[in-house]
């Protein structure tokens, strides 16, 4: 009987997503330098390194590679996952050998597309991917950018492939029991070493706790203190901790679901003087003034612990 492998650790805990700010069409590399720095100081347990957070999609193939390279040199011991997504599968092989080239733990897809992809046509995409990939893949199930809805079946089929080792699943349901029942049936599904992650920064807590073993977290990207101290809490089940981390971010939470994480994150980066204004790649505009209003108030009451800081 052939034994499965175990659950590949570089997908569990905490993996932060960095911003990739830019200045005009180019990337702020310096600026790329010091987020990537101020993770590795924080000790997420990854980082995720141009996924949506990240901009990929508004970046050419050569700023892509030189940013893969720049979190990989900067992070130090705290391994990189890569977004390799694209719109072709053969621009998808390409990132994906730039990403290894660069030294990247891991890559993750999103089934990214102009025409609307059936289930076949995003199965066959991973199973060319994963045909020579020499480094673990993250499954990016983003139905919000991509506009494809993963069943549990086509998930279950993508997880059998080679060298996939974890599922970054949506948000999973408010109550508590539902969002059990909801890991529980995918768990059900795939392979032992295939672990599942949880995204939407306001879910992560709860998706931790019904027993995801990993968070991608964009704002952790940003500001990791709070968002390690809440991963390490949840995965301890220690509920009244992870509330009182919860509750120092209410404001953060409101803009997240009116701007998404993306702009909040901009918008954080841009108020702690982390990054230059405007951060955002052309067309996409930042959080308006009137709304950074609060933040600005939220963010002052944060330690430089809080924010990640090592001033």
């Amino acid at each position: 009987m052939t034994v499965p492998p175990p659950a590949n650790p570089l997908f569990t805990g905490l993996s932060a997503f960095p911003l990739t700010p830019m200045v005009g069409a180019g990337v702020d590399e310096s600026a790329v330098v010091r987020l990537v720095g101020r993770l590795r100081d924080a000790r997420v347990d990854s980082v995720g390194a141009l996924g949506s957070t990240g901009s990929a999609a508004y970046l050419t193939r050569e700023q892509r590679a030189r940013v893969a390279g720049i979190a990989v040199r900067h992070a130090g011991p705290v391994p990189v996952i890569v977004g390799i997504s694209a719109v072709s599968t053969a621009e998808v092989l390409r990132l994906a050998e730039d990403a290894q080239n660069a030294g990247a733990a891991a890559v993750m897809l999103a089934p990214v597309s102009y025409q609307p992809l059936s289930d076949d046509e995003v199965l066959g995409l991973y199973e060319d991917v994963t045909h020579d990939l020499s480094v673990p893949l993250c499954v990016y199930d983003n139905p919000t950018t991509t506009r494809f809805t993963f069943s549990d079946e086509v998930h279950a089929a993508i997880a059998r492939l080679p060298r996939v080792g974890s599922i970054k699943i949506p948000p999973v349901p408010a109550d508590p029991a539902a969002a059990r029942e909801r890991v529980g049936r995918l768990r059900a599904l795939i392979p032992e070493h295939v672990t599942i992650g949880v995204s939407g920064d306001a879910a992560g807590v709860r998706g931790l706790l019904a027993g995801c073993d990993a968070w991608y977290s964009s704002l952790a990207g940003t500001v990791p203190g709070p968002f390690v101290a809440l991963a390490r809490a949840a995965r301890a089940g220690d509920t009244e901790a992870a509330d009182h981390e919860t509750e120092q971010l209410g404001v953060v939470w409101d803009l997240l679901a009116r701007f998404g994480g993306l702009r909040v994150s901009a918008a954080i980066a841009e108020e702690l003087g982390l990054i230059r204004a405007p951060s955002l790649p052309r067309p996409l505009a930042g959080v308006p003034e009137a709304d950074r209003l609060p933040l600005r108030a939220a963010l002052r009451g944060l330690t430089p612990a809080d924010t990640g800081s090592t001033a």
